[in-house]
């Protein structure tokens, strides 16, 4: 699985045009359905992305497939050894909305 490490200089500071463009070609995926999940997620929050949530972003780009859509389609919850409280954030956000897991 996946380290979360903080980035250097990560923080609550909005991400530049450039840093979006590389960041938006790290997430192409493998498959359509996370593509999909992945582009509505840029479309509804690209423009206020921070570098933190870039960072999680990244973390989550690590996974392999079919990992990333278990956690997208709520088959899966991240775990906490990779999973910090922004990857955490960042996947709620990017999940469809409806039907939440009991806690």
């Amino acid at each position: 699985m996946p380290q979360a490490q903080p980035a250097p200089g990560a923080s609550d500071e909005r991400l530049d045009e450039r840093a979006m463009a590389r960041l938006q070609w790290r997430c192409r995926r493998g498959l359509l359905e996370n593509d999909i999940f992945i582009t509505r997620f840029f479309e509804r929050h690209g423009s206020g992305l921070t570098r933190a949530q870039a960072q999680a972003i990244e973390t989550l780009m690590d996974l392999p497939d079919n990992d990333l859509l278990d956690l997208l389609l709520r088959r899966k919850e991240p775990e906490p050894a990779w999973a910090g409280a922004e990857v955490a954030a960042v996947l709620e956000l990017m999940r469809p909305p409806g039907d939440r897991l009991a806690a």
